[in-house]
């Protein structure tokens, strides 16, 4: 059994998502996998048995751990976070954080004035190809940021359509890299909740279009970001970059007759490789014992859950979409265009200040 010593943690939820969370605490050294929590005793009783550790209750848990993982379904995030704030125990929540960004609003401002880590599980900020675009761009501007998180049907329940289950994941590595919530968005997608595509304007000048899809005969996890000077794709499943460049045009002369010649440039920067969901517990890990902030706060939270809700919202407001979905260039407009300029939502006067 678990008990050896190390940072006491624990698993409140252990389905797919939170049986991976108690596999990586299992693995994370000077970290101790005190017990996991579900509704399904008999899940709880397999994980626990294969992970060496011990079936609890909720409230048993959070008087014995420092931190958990919470992985239960989103309708049951707050109650969850509630309880973890009033015993003091950290907690990072799997994505979409919550459903009603208000309540966000106030478990975050409750978990500031508590003094308790709060993190939400947006694990491609610790995609190792994701922090060394971060590390690329820099201080830079994009012109365009487009994405595609496109995938076959999965054959089970997921409970979330595919704006709040997938894009927000690109939804939320959008606005990191930019710093700043879109000026408006327009969208479209399937009545069913299995395709949406979407269009954001940024007040610096940025476009984005994002692409979500369970109806894709191939898995793809793919993002570019244009700048003045470059291309950057990132792929985010084999964790690799690559930049392009255009070396700058020069003229020869050749048999009496000027020619123009250019070249195209492509670089694969080193990208150091590792599980995400690993980097991100260790975080989260460093983070509740160090009393530092996490890398994804409860704000960010909610500010995705936000944005996504716009874009579903957008998404009912627009013609309807009966295509078939296929899979474009994400650098075309494509079907994104069947949203109307007078579809798009404003949110510049619909933000609130602790968002």
């Amino acid at each position: 059994m678990s008990g050896g010593g190390g940072f006491p943690v624990g698993v409140v939820g252990v389905g797919s998502m939170g049986e991976n969370h108690a596999r990586v605490y299992a693995e994370l050294p000077a970290v101790d996998l005190v017990g996991v929590a579900d509704a399904d005793e008999e899940r709880a009783a397999a994980v626990a048995d294969e992970y060496d550790s011990e079936v609890r209750s909720t409230a048993d848990l959070l008087s014995t751990v420092d931190a958990v993982s919470v992985a239960v379904p989103t309708s049951l995030h707050a109650g969850v976070v509630r309880t973890c704030l009033d015993h003091g125990t950290a907690a990072l929540v799997e994505k979409p954080f919550v459903a009603d960004p208000e309540v966000g609003r106030e478990l975050a401002a409750a978990a500031d004035e508590a003094g308790v880590t709060l993190q939400v599980g947006h694990i491609e900020r610790f995609n190792p190809a994701v922090t060394t675009l971060f590390d690329l761009l820099g201080d830079v501007t994009p012109v365009a940021i487009s994405a595609e998180r496109l995938g076959p049907p999965l054959g089970r329940d997921v409970g979330d359509d595919v704006v709040m289950d997938l894009m927000i994941h690109d939804i939320d590595v959008l606005l990191a890299l930019l710093g700043e919530r879109p000026g408006s968005i327009s969208a479209t997608g399937r009545g069913d909740g299995q395709y949406a595509t979407a269009q954001f304007t940024f007040p610096g000048g940025t476009v984005g279009r994002l692409t979500a899809s369970r109806l894709t005969q191939r898995k793809i996890r793919r993002l570019r970001v244009t700048t003045e000077d470059r291309l950057v794709q990132v792929d985010y499943l084999d964790q690799s970059v690559r930049i392009h460049r255009r070396s700058r045009p020069a003229f020869e002369q050749s048999d009496g007759s000027l020619r123009y010649q250019t070249e195209r440039l492509t670089e694969r920067p080193i990208v150091d490789s590792g599980e995400p969901l690993r980097r991100e517990l260790s975080a989260f890990v460093e983070a509740a014992q160090t009393g530092r902030p996490p890398e994804v706060t409860a704000t960010d939270g909610v500010r995705a859950v936000e944005t996504a809700a716009a874009v579903q919202e957008a998404a009912i407001r627009a013609p309807p979409f009966a295509d078939e979905a296929h899979e474009g260039d994400p650098n075309d407009a494509g079907d994104a265009d069947r949203a109307s300029d007078a579809d798009a939502i404003d949110l510049r006067d619909r933000r609130g200040e602790g968002s």
